[in-house]
């Protein structure tokens, strides 16, 4: 399913974007056990409705994800890879429906007899400049990561063949224990404390790894950034963050924005603000002058009788909306610069233009006329 593709993800678990966090594990697992693969099993559309409502819950269910979703869509709210896949679903939803997971609800064990593990995560900070924020850009980084080993496939054993199952739970990863009471027989469940849940135990060590299945490795990961990513939002990609011990599904790499300011230009949303100080002389006569964009300089026109707090405005030299809905505008804010320090010369004639008629809020018809010698000196 691509980006474009997604349903609005409180239309998937069909609740209101007001609902609290009890409505939304309540509805994810009703939608869950609806859309259960196994429940059905001749519905080749179940397993896709199914991973929906899981990549749905995954970001509605955490504070800081649901905010950034309900902000930007899609892109900044869920993952950045195509959503969970199935031994990821199995591995971190569990916990909602109680005990056993999913499984407990269809008769069975968790997929293959034991729990999938997943590797932990990896984050990192990604600082951009204002024109990588403003249009998006590809990068790559470089990236310390465990990795399966590729001498033994990530078993950890010898030749990757010296595997068995545990003898303690018979390759379940889990050993039941039943107990007797006054009301009857109670069977319990725990991981197995010989091979930890793994259901198999390595007989001969791998001799490069030495056993933990995964070597530590640099990669060079290259990210797409979309265009109009904001400071503190996290990115996701699957799969790219560490391997898990003897098996199981990497982590992600989770990556977190960093805004570098620019020299001259301001980020408020999608528009780009900017300070242009004038003197009052163009202020009054009107003058051609450059300005920075994220695109380069360009030229605007300031009017005769331009006001101190004017604001020019430049359509589409803005930043592109995450989701794609157009771009924002530079903001061109006029400030009038009256100097610090003059000279004795200067005094005189900034006194001659105050005693003036025509220096007034209301000038009469001769201020051209005196501006026009006032800009003659200045040159």
């Amino acid at each position: 399913m691509t980006m474009a593709q997604k349903r609005d993800y409180y239309e998937v678990l069909d609740v209101a974007k007001t609902a609290l966090p009890e409505e939304i594990k309540k509805a994810y697992r009703k939608v869950a056990i609806k859309f259960h693969p196994d429940k059905n099993p001749d519905d080749p559309t179940a397993e896709d409705k199914f991973k929906e409502a899981a990549e749905a819950y995954e970001v509605l269910s955490d504070e800081q994800k649901r905010a950034r979703y309900d902000r930007f869509g899609h892109q900044a709210g869920g993952s950045n890879g195509g959503g969970p896949n199935m031994e990821d679903i199995f591995s971190q939803f569990g916990d909602i429906f109680g005990g056993g997971g999913f499984e407990g609800f269809f008769g069975g064990q968790n997929r293959g007899g034991r729990r999938v593990r997943k590797g932990s995560n990896l984050r990192i900070k990604l600082k951009l400049d204002l024109e990588e924020v403003a249009n998006g850009i590809e990068k790559k980084i470089k990236v310390k990561r465990y990795v399966a080993c590729n001498t033994c496939s990530g078993t950890g054993a010898k030749n990757g063949t010296d595997v068995k199952d545990c003898g303690t739970c018979h390759g379940q990863g889990q050993v039941k224990r039943v107990v007797n009471t006054m009301l009857g027989q109670m069977v319990s469940s725990s991981t197995c404390p010989t091979c930890n849940g793994e259901g198999k135990v390595v007989t001969s060590k791998c001799d490069v790894c030495h056993g933990d299945g995964r070597q530590l490795q640099e990669e060079i990961i290259p990210i797409n950034i979309p265009a109009g990513v904001a400071e503190g939002m996290q990115l996701s990609m699957n799969g790219k963050g560490n391997y898990p011990e003897r098996g199981g599904v990497p982590g992600d790499l989770l990556i977190q924005i960093e805004e570098e300011p620019h020299e001259f230009l301001k980020r408020d949303g999608n528009n780009i603000m900017f300070d242009q100080y004038i003197t009052f002389v163009d202020a009054a006569l009107g003058a051609s002058i450059e300005v920075p964009t994220i695109e380069g300089k360009v030229k605007i026109k300031v009017d005769p009788g331009t006001q101190p707090g004017k604001i020019l405005r430049l359509r589409g030299k803005g930043i592109k909306d995450l989701n794609g809905y157009g771009r924002g505008d530079q903001l061109i804010h006029i400030n009038v610069w009256t100097p610090k320090v003059v000279n004795s010369q200067e005094r005189e004639l900034l006194e001659k233009l105050r005693d003036s008629q025509n220096f007034t809020p209301n000038p009469g018809k001769n201020e051209k006329g005196f501006f026009e010698k006032v800009k003659e000196y200045f040159q």
